[in-house]
């Protein structure tokens, strides 16, 4: 069953205009995806396209010598696997839920057919699929000029805007990951984090104790794909 729109945590069905959202409706189903689901599995075909409403889902990238690196990040704020909107039916990276998750979900020929029917949907998912590219820049730029403290302080805010809690369920090795570091590297920056005041390191999880120390110790490394993504999802309809 669908909530009514009001309800809806997912960003981009909340937003459509509510006639368009009741022709979507019958076709999304409330999926519960707990941490380690695969929502895409590279190379292979895509089976269904999902809208989160809570949790975290990363895209992993693996290269030919099997190293693996989290290229972006998703919540409520998106829909994977972004390469359906193309009409792209297999996947070109896995799609992992990294926190546990819950998401509305359909299947990849009614979500093809709804992108050509449906043109509020089209407008919010190409808005969606842009505002996602800015954010795989600016990983590329900070994997390139930060250094791993400022790195991992703006992976923690990235992550706290999509739960919404101060509390993440976050591993060193799931960072490690996230960061393309060894674990020690990240040992080491979440210990200076913590000295700083700006967190609280605990077993399996991160609790953030001053948000906006946070924000400034990240400088341009957190800010400038949110503020884009608002501005783009701002004036849809």
């Amino acid at each position: 069953m669908v909530q009514q729109q009001s309800q809806i945590k997912n960003k981009l069905l909340n937003i459509l205009p509510e006639r368009d959202m009741n022709v979507l409706a019958p076709q999304l189903e409330l999926a519960s995806l707990p941490r380690g689901t695969l929502i895409a599995k590279r190379g292979e075909s895509i089976q269904h396209v999902y809208f989160l409403e809570s949790g975290i889902a990363s895209v992993v990238v693996t290269t030919p010598g099997g190293y693996q690196g989290e290229a972006g990040i998703f919540g409520n704020e998106g829909y994977v696997p972004t390469s359906a909107a193309a009409g792209v039916d297999s996947s070109s990276h896995d799609i992992v839920v990294q926190m546990d998750a819950e998401a509305y979900r359909m299947d990849y020929e009614s979500f093809r057919i709804a992108m050509e029917e449906n043109r509020s949907l089209w407008k919010v998912v190409v808005r969606s699929i842009e505002a996602f590219s800015v954010q795989l820049a600016y990983t590329a730029v900070c994997n390139a000029i930060h250094d791993v403290n400022e790195r991992l302080a703006r992976w923690l805010l990235m992550c706290e805007d999509r739960i919404q809690a101060n509390e993440l369920p976050l591993t060193h090795d799931f960072l490690s990951m996230m960061l393309a570091v060894r674990r020690p590297s990240v040992t080491t920056a979440m210990h200076i984090l913590e000295g700083n005041g700006f967190i609280r390191a605990y077993r399996g999880s991160v609790v953030i104790k001053n948000r906006a120390a946070l924000e400034e110790f990240a400088h341009d490394a957190y800010g400038i794909p949110e503020a884009e993504y608002r501005r783009l999802m701002s004036d849809l309809f």
